[in-house]
């Protein structure tokens, strides 16, 4: 059975293969119950929790299981801790262990830009990340993948690290204008894409912001009393989900107008598997606002776990891999 770290994973996945095998594998058949997130202390809102995402194919079984415990950097420790064990379908043999922190950035990203491709305006060429993290800059890369972006506004509320991104972003695509943004409202307003990826409990996109014809993406909240954006822009928009399982369970954003009664759970039109197999157009129109709020599926870590070790078995059969991307 493999060991693979992250290392491996950065070295040989590129978003060019990765996002057309995430929709080849959202548009065929497979299983994925809900995930189930576990706390680890009872009564607190934003306490250690301990995760389990369950997925299969007709050629594999994964089960990624990750940890969050939000005070770990103040011990020296990452935040979030995980890990893909794969098995094989026809005999039920593990096959992998994969290190999932890593493949969780490229797959959220890929999962994002696969639904944008549905979704985004064919010439989407401003593109808005909210967020300074280390998701942010596979974001960027990934969206950048699928529309001919021309120019990137960052935003965070600290401006080094917001300054940080921004280098990462220029390193990987130093053809495109990446700049810090400080007027959040201006942006918003001058993006046709807009890409969210923070730990903000409080909206920071509104729906009177957001001018016609503009994609907005959502992946950083996955509580269902929080949100990155307000009811109006939900309300607004025509607004689609990696997973209705897990979104209807877990998102605020869409949760929330739904207790207020702005919306039905029928204001979901579709999910990323009926974009793929083409059950859903997508975007009708050049003028509609799009929405796509993603919490996580396990196919994706599946996929972006199964293509690591297909690019690793290649590579030591004698395959070229390139040198990795910047990040």
């Amino acid at each position: 059975m493999q060991i693979i770290e992250a290392e491996q994973v950065h070295r040989v996945l590129r978003f060019e293969e990765l996002i057309p095998a995430i929709q080849a594998a959202f548009e065929g058949t497979f299983g994925a119950p809900r995930r189930n997130v576990y706390p680890l202390d009872e009564g607190a809102s934003h306490g250690d929790a301990f995760a389990v995402l369950p997925v299969w194919t007709d050629r594999a079984i994964a089960v990624k299981a990750f940890t969050y415990f939000p005070s770990n950097p103040e011990r020296g420790h990452e935040r979030l801790h995980s890990k893909i064990l794969m098995f094989d379908r026809a005999t039920g043999v593990p096959t992998a262990v994969v290190n999932g922190t890593s493949v969780t950035f490229w797959r959220t990203a890929a999962v994002s830009a696969a639904a944008a491709d549905h979704l985004a305006p064919t010439g989407a060429r401003v593109l808005l990340v909210c967020g300074t993290g280390n998701l942010a800059p596979y974001m960027a890369a990934a969206h950048m993948s699928v529309r001919p972006i021309e120019r990137v506004g960052v935003w965070g509320r600290d401006p080094e690290r917001a300054r940080r991104t921004c280098e990462q972003i220029r390193a990987r695509r130093p053809d495109v204008a990446v700049d810090v943004v400080d007027d959040l409202r201006s942006a918003t307003g001058e993006a046709d894409l807009i890409s969210c990826a923070t730990g903000s409990p409080q909206p920071l996109i509104f729906g009177d912001w957001v001018r016609p014809g503009t994609h907005i993406d959502l992946v950083g909240n996955h509580e269902r009393t929080q949100r990155e954006c307000d009811s109006d822009l939900v309300v607004r928009a025509r607004v689609f989900v990696d997973s209705r399982a897990n979104v209807m369970n877990e998102a605020g954003e869409i949760l929330l107008p739904i207790a207020e009664d702005r919306i039905g759970e029928d204001h979901v039109l579709a999910e990323l598997s009926e974009l793929c197999r083409g059950v859903h157009p997508g975007r009708v129109s050049e003028a509609e606002v799009t929405l796509f709020k993603s919490v996580g599926t396990a196919l994706s870590d599946l996929v972006g776990a199964q293509l690591v070790m297909d690019k690793l078995r290649e590579h030591a059969s004698g395959a070229d891999v390139e040198a990795p991307p910047a990040r």
